[in-house]
């Protein structure tokens, strides 16, 4: 039980990467933390995951990008972003000068790419961690998702595992027939903990034009309208493996972050919810907090899992 007038202990342990609070923002969702330093101090939040990061500069996908929907959102950015070096370079020092804890995401067409990145990044002062991105084709075995095959995400996990100290997180795609066969895989490859989930695939079309609306066709979905899938998938994985549970997926209050606590997150990821309200993330730790002092919890491990044992 809580000890009367302290406060509760949001700390939690991502696989080795040690947060203050549980709440990270997403990748691709806040960029490199510039944007929003006039509204949040990055430095508050349990971590800050950066853009998407490949090898080379990418411009990414022909616009329109993104299309609002019911209850959420599509896009089809295309992982623009400046290339390893640039972060390396000209991010990764602002974020280490606002004292953010920086975990990095790393996108490849190889699994040689994503080995390459991981090296690079390896060792560098201010970078707690690695998420790995695996829905990403495989351009040299024909396109197919290393996120969407156990052996695939095995392949690139182990080559991450092989280059890096760092901790190492996979992100996880839904779009696959089991969840938990690709949470397996990472786990038995070698990962510290579990990222999921990814947006779901999906389209609009415009009725007048009658043509997709998205420039790339299809895009990512995001936004309160995956929340029960994600929250499903979590609950799935939490009891499959023993890693701890990165939860993301339409998390728009502080209720929601409850919900991914208990179906098995440690730590949770706000996302698309930020572009609504990018003071979200501060929302959601008081939330929790709050929630926690009414309940008499001393600490957040109390409710990881909850509703899954």
């Amino acid at each position: 039980m809580r000890t009367e007038g302290l406060a509760p202990d949001l700390g939690v342990d991502l696989g080795g990467i040690k947060l203050a609070n549980p709440v990270l923002m997403a990748s691709g969702t806040f960029g490199y933390g510039a944007d929003y330093v006039d509204l949040v101090d990055p430095a508050d939040l349990g971590a800050v995951i950066v853009k998407g990061t490949t090898l080379h500069p990418r411009a990414g996908n022909p616009p329109p990008r993104i299309v609002e929907t019911p209850s959420g959102m599509l896009n089809a950015i295309g992982l623009e972003n400046p290339g390893i070096e640039a972060f390396m370079d000209e991010h990764l020092p602002r974020l280490r000068a606002h004292h953010v804890t920086v975990i990095v995401n790393i996108a490849g067409e190889s699994v040689d790419e994503y080995a390459e990145l991981a090296k690079i990044i390896d060792g560098s002062i201010g970078v707690a961690g690695i998420e790995i991105n695996i829905s990403c084709p495989n351009v040299a075995r024909g396109g197919m998702q290393f996120g969407a095959d156990p052996g695939a995400a095995r392949e690139v996990v182990s080559a991450v595992r092989s280059v890096t100290s760092l901790p190492i997180v996979p992100k996880l795609s839904p779009n696959v027939t089991d969840i938990v066969s690709m949470a397996v895989a990472c786990q038995d490859a070698g990962a510290d903990a579990i990222s999921m989930i990814n947006t779901l695939s999906g389209i609009a079309i415009d009725i007048e034009k009658r043509r997709p609306l998205l420039g790339n066709v299809f895009g990512g979905l995001s936004g309160p309208a995956i929340k029960p899938v994600a929250l499903r998938m979590i609950y799935q994985v939490y009891r499959a493996v023993d890693l701890p549970i990165l939860g993301g997926g339409g998390i728009a209050s502080a209720r929601d972050a409850l919900e991914f606590h208990m179906a098995g997150a440690t730590a949770v990821s706000i996302g698309t919810g930020t572009f609504v309200r990018p003071t979200l993330a501060m929302e959601v730790i008081e939330g929790v907090r709050d929630y926690l002092v009414v309940h008499n919890l001393e600490s957040i491990d109390q409710i990881i899992g909850a509703a899954a044992r």
